[in-house]
């Protein structure tokens, strides 16, 4: 199985732009090209239907613990990124779970993030949205510099 650093490497070497490295929504093709060089890299077929999975506009079902989790990773993970974005720190590390579940409300706020895969990654998990947020913030927390997120504090 690659780790990480391999999976970063692979992204780095085809995505240039650090902003689609962040978060790869650059077009609906992503997944698709995602999964074909993985294949042509030798990468294990688990993680390739998992990337094809995240993105329902694929038509690949998820049907493991790892599709499952990167589908309600990848919308709320962007939608985090742009509550950071507008705080007046630019950081994750003051971000509470409240302040995002609040954001989530205000449709017109990042309005390209479906709120409907957002709150069905959760369901997904089966897991309350609220420990799926503080979670996913807690995560994102870890990697604050790698993401950009660690704003002026």
């Amino acid at each position: 199985m690659p780790t990480r650093e391999d999976a970063w490497k692979l992204v780095c070497e085809y995505t240039q732009s650090e902003s689609l490295r962040k978060h790869m929504l650059a077009d609906r093709e992503h997944p698709a090209e995602g999964a074909k060089i993985l294949r042509e890299r030798g990468y294990p077929e688990e993680l390739v239907r998992a990337v094809m999975s995240h993105a329902d506009y694929c038509d690949t079902p998820r049907q493991s613990p790892l599709e499952h989790t990167l589908f309600a990773c990848d919308e709320i993970a962007g939608f985090i990124t742009a509550c950071c974005y507008v705080r007046p720190s630019k950081s994750i590390l003051d971000l509470e779970m409240e302040s995002v579940k609040k954001k989530l409300k205000d449709k017109a706020f990042a309005k390209g993030v479906s709120r409907d895969d957002v709150r069905n990654g959760a369901v997904e998990l089966g897991i309350p949205m609220e420990e799926h947020i503080a979670f996913c913030i807690a995560a994102m927390r870890e990697n604050a510099e790698a993401l950009g997120l660690r704003g002026n504090l």
